[in-house]
Order: structure tokens, then C-alpha cells, then sequence
């Protein structure tokens, strides 16, 4: 009993290492996006003009978006982020009955992640790795047939189309659960929020508190 009264009602959810690699990369991404809109909206082009240096901070930003992650990874600051990086590429069982239920399986014990957060980290790690790879191709044309640079504008065009609808619902649910927002601001959520929302990865949190 002892014991349980000590634990901290605050709980590091996300250190800041794993807080700098989502904000870094939200802001490479978001600069993408704007230069893209005043690049391809045409008011847009017509109202920022300087096409070419537009042009080539889109480019400069998208090559970018790799670094965030390289830095953390290479750091000595990377542990917690190599953990999160393995759970978000694991499904098992709960995950798999969250996908059948969309989360309503009253049953489902939530670790860190719940199978809707592994499924937007997967597709938003395979659209950026795309973007940067058809957006090079567009860059540096002259080696690549005709068919790949046509290939790679169409691609290009409809992955940071589709990015952007996942991006819109992320936020939107981020904004609609502010505990988690500031997990992502702060670091910490509430032991009363990992209870409800992440239940199996509390208890992990509170074994190795217990093992330290």
C-alpha cells in the first residue's frame, strides 16, 4: 500500500528528444505544405510571386526532413525514441481487435499506441519517404526517362494530397484530446489518462519505476 501511494500522478509520456523530432519535423512539413500551396494554388502563386525562391525552400525543406530523426537517432539522447520507433511497428493481438472494433471493443487493453496511431505513423513515414524520393526525381530530372518524371509528378502530387488529409485528422484529434496534445508539449500526462487511454503501457511504466 505504501508503495502505490508514492507513485506520481504525472507521468513522462514522450522525453524531449522524442518532443524535438515531432516538432522539428511538423514544421519541415508544414513549410513543405505552404511553399506547395503557393507554388500549385494559383492566387496563392500570384500573391507571394518569387516562384523560384519558393521553389527552392520547398526543395531545401524537403530534404530536410530526414535530419530530425537522423539526430536523434544518432544522439546518446536515443533510447526512448528507439523504444517508441519498435512499438509503433508491432501489432498484436489488441491492436488487431481495435482495427475490427475502430477502438469500441470495450476489452482492448491500450499500450502506448493504439493500432490507429501505428497505422498514421506507418502511412506518414512511407508518404514522406515518397514525397522525398518523387520530389528528387522531379528535382534532378536528367538521368530518369520520361515516364519516371511523369510517373513521379503524378505520385508526388496525389501522396502530398493524401498526406494532407491524414494530417488534418491527426490534428483534429489531437486537438480533441488536450491531455495527449500536451504530452507532446510538456512531456507528461496525467496517471488518471493512462488509466483510461493507455492502460497496458502504465503498468509497463510502473514495473520499471518499481525495477529502478
Amino acid at each position: 500500500m505504501g508503495a502505490a501511494t508514492t507513485r506520481p500522478d504525472r507521468l513522462e509520456r514522450f522525453d524531449r528528444a522524442e518532443r524535438n523530432v515531432h516538432w522539428w519535423s511538423a514544421a519541415l512539413v508544414g513549410v513543405c505544405l505552404l511553399t506547395a500551396a503557393a507554388l500549385y494554388v494559383a492566387p496563392l502563386a500570384t500573391m507571394v510571386g518569387r516562384r523560384s525562391l519558393v521553389k527552392d525552400i520547398h526543395v531545401a525543406s524537403g530534404l530536410a526532413l530526414p535530419l530530425p530523426f537522423v539526430v536523434a537517432l544518432l544522439g546518446r539522447w536515443r533510447t526512448r525514441l528507439r523504444q517508441d520507433l519498435r512499438r509503433l511497428n508491432r501489432f498484436d493481438e489488441h491492436d488487431l481487435r481495435w482495427l475490427r472494433s475502430l477502438g469500441r471493443d470495450p476489452w482492448i487493453e491500450r499500450g502506448k499506441f493504439n493500432a490507429g496511431q501505428k497505422l498514421n505513423a506507418a502511412f506518414s513515414a512511407g508518404a514522406l519517404l515518397l514525397l522525398l524520393a518523387t520530389g528528387s526525381i522531379m528535382k534532378w530530372y536528367s538521368p530518369f526517362p520520361l515516364l519516371w518524371r511523369t510517373g513521379a509528378t503524378f505520385v508526388h502530387d496525389w501522396v502530398a494530397f493524401a498526406l494532407v488529409i491524414v494530417l488534418i485528422g491527426h490534428v483534429g484529434k489531437a486537438l480533441g484530446d488536450r491531455e495527449a496534445l500536451g504530452a507532446m508539449t510538456g512531456g507528461t500526462v496525467s496517471r488518471a489518462w493512462a488509466i483510461r487511454k493507455a492502460p497496458r503501457w502504465l503498468a509497463e511504466h510502473d514495473e520499471a519505476a518499481a525495477g529502478r
